[in-house]
């Protein structure tokens, strides 16, 4: 599905990674390459570590651009498959389908936390964003999960009380808090997207006013 190695940091090979890759299809070829993409995926849930994959369709077909979505747990496991002769037999299939080498966009530790479900390929908030919300969203789990786990983990070894306690919170943070936060306060991370989404509403609306359908 890719056509080069990703660079990661190697303090971040042990966090999930999650590789977005835009793939531009040639007119008249998406058939052909709905057909590839199923079989590149079903070949790449085999691999160790594979944590699911997905694709957003094409809105323009004059110039069709489907972008896949990749996640694997650890980098080790997904330079496993971008290495795998398997990902290059497939490689090789998709060069007559696409105009030019594909895209590709990979995101690893907190910015996984800020990935609109809606677009996922826009870039992630300044760092500084990214610290206040990830504060905020750690200020009001850990406490309240304290509260909850102290009764209960009160007899354990203080090592494994810390273990379990900041392994739920983790989870917690990742699949429940971050995503509720990004959203809440998505107009602040991303402020020129959601300007120039209104602006272009706005533009419809005129557009709407001064060309009544008949």
């Amino acid at each position: 599905m890719f056509d080069e190695p990703l660079a990661i940091n190697i303090s971040e090979e042990n966090c999930p990674v999650t590789a977005v890759i835009s793939h531009v299809v040639r007119p008249r070829r998406e058939q052909g390459y709905e057909a590839w993409f199923h079989g590149i995926a079903a070949d790449a849930r085999k691999f160790k570590g594979h944590l699911g994959v997905s694709t957003i369709r094409p809105q323009d077909h004059l110039h069709p651009e489907y972008v896949v979505i990749l996640k694997f747990d650890c980098y080790d496991n997904l330079k496993t498959w971008l290495e795998s002769d398997t990902r290059r037999e497939w490689i090789e299939r998709l060069q007559p389908l696409i105009e030019k080498p594909e895209d590709i966009q990979t995101l690893t530790g907190l910015e996984t936390w800020f990935t609109l479900s809606n677009k996922p390929m826009m870039s992630p908030p300044p760092r500084y964003k990214m610290a206040l919300v990830t504060w905020l969203g750690v200020f009001f789990t850990l406490p309240q999960l304290n509260r909850l786990l102290v009764p209960l983990l009160s007899g354990l070894p203080v090592l494994l009380n810390q273990l379990i306690s900041t392994g739920l919170s983790v989870v917690l943070l990742t699949y429940v808090i971050m995503p509720r936060l990004t959203q809440l306060f998505r107009k602040w991370l991303y402020p020129i997207s959601y300007t120039s989404s209104a602006t272009f509403r706005n533009k419809q609306v005129v557009n709407k006013s001064n060309h009544p359908e008949v």
